[in-house]
């Protein structure tokens, strides 16, 4: 019997939780910065339509840029859209899904785009809703469909509230579902809000690669690494890593 990509995705989900990769780690930006940083393990590519509108002005049609971000990578490329209706969603939706089956769709949290989700789903389209900011938004766009839900974590915070509450809220009510969508934490502008998303919960973040590059620092993994590196030149100069193909 043949398995849906939906069902694919839903398969890896689980298979995630139990082999031990952990959360996915997305990327957002231009596509001449992504090359290098969707080598190191990334889910795959998120756009929206602000990155979108700069990378028209810089590259020119949104389907051209839509195709420079698929010919940098085999991974998913999650294209946002927008609409008035749910069938303007759809139809423009189809323009994207029709380049290639790496493209999945993120739609905005709106009453017409609960149609859409459902629509997308039964052609096995994978969707992400994005602009989540409340639990019953979550639970209504999930079960339309939506793959991914994305709560929005940076713009809480900037109000003075707790970031990551509904990324808590969201994997707690969705825990018991045997189809449950990914909680992908979005807005994700920072090391801490990515700390505490990971920390909470999160099925996912998505960052933009400078933010992924700063969590890889951090003055004691600094001070360690250099205490090694030095006994390791040590060896180095003392002739004992022959064989070894040591650089330097």
């Amino acid at each position: 019997m043949a398995v849906s990509a939906l069902e694919e995705t839903e398969i890896e989900a689980t298979a995630a939780d139990m082999d031990g990769r952990g959360p996915a780690i997305w990327l957002a930006g231009d596509p001449a910065d992504l090359g290098e940083w969707l080598t190191y393990g990334a889910a795959g590519i998120v756009t929206n339509t602000v990155v979108l509108n700069d990378m028209v002005k810089k590259y020119g049609q949104l389907t051209d840029v839509v195709r420079r971000y698929l010919d940098i990578t085999d991974l998913p490329v999650v294209v946002e859209v927008d609409g008035e209706s749910t069938d303007e969603l759809l139809d423009v939706s189809s323009v994207f899904t029709d380049m290639s089956e790496q493209v999945m769709i993120k739609l905005p949290c709106t009453p017409h785009a609960l149609g859409a989700f459902t629509e997308l789903r039964r052609q096995n389209v994978d969707t992400m809703c994005t602009t989540v900011f409340s639990l019953g938004q979550a639970c209504a766009v999930a079960q339309a469909g939506a793959t991914h839900i994305l709560p929005f974590c940076e713009p809480v915070k900037e109000l003075g509230g707790d970031p990551t509450k509904l990324v808590r809220e969201c994997i707690e009510t969705f825990s018991g579902w045997s189809e449950r969508p990914f909680v992908t934490a979005a807005l994700v502008r920072s090391v801490d809000v990515a700390y505490r998303a990971l920390r909470d919960g999160a099925d996912g973040i998505i960052i933009f690669w400078p933010i992924l590059k700063e969590m890889m620092l951090h003055p004691l993994t600094d001070q360690w690494n250099h205490t090694f590196k030095v006994e390791w030149e040590e060896m180095h100069e003392a002739g004992l890593l022959e064989g070894v193909p040591v650089r330097g």
